[in-house]
């Protein structure tokens, strides 16, 4: 078993991360979200009538601002504060040491590749250049 240390992470490639799993998060509850509030957005417009239309409309627009703008906005929210958690963690780590991780070996069956041949004994059949292809 192999102990090794975290000792920083990159700021910059932490909130990148975060900002992509955020936003896929946004995507997964901004589209069932935005969903229901168009299908009751088009309700009111149907059954209300005139007066329904201006409340409908706004479900309509709330249900397009939940699948398009809720993403974005989690996107950006995971990247700052996936920047302010890494150098958060880089100041505490530089105090404490870091993070400690214990790691083992999965395939204890694995070994080392095999050696590369020699070509230098072996004889060439063609110059460099006029190779033979199978097709």
């Amino acid at each position: 078993m192999a102990k090794m240390v975290i000792k920083r992470f990159g700021v910059f490639s932490a909130a990148k991360l975060y900002a992509v799993v955020m936003a896929a998060l946004g995507l997964i509850i901004g589209i069932p979200l935005g969903l229901i509030m168009m299908v009751f957005g088009a309700a009111i417009m149907a059954a209300g009538g005139s007066d329904g239309r201006a409340g409908g409309g706004v479900g309509i627009g709330l249900g397009l601002f939940y699948m398009i703008g809720l993403p974005i906005m989690y996107g950006v929210i995971g990247f700052i504060f996936g920047a302010l958690g890494a150098l958060v963690y880089n100041v505490a780590a530089g105090f404490l040491g870091g993070l400690e991780l214990e790691l083992e070996n999965a395939d204890a069956g694995y070994g080392a590749p095999p050696q590369p041949q020699d070509w230098q004994g072996q004889q060439q059949q063609y110059q460099p250049g006029q190779q033979q292809y199978p097709y």
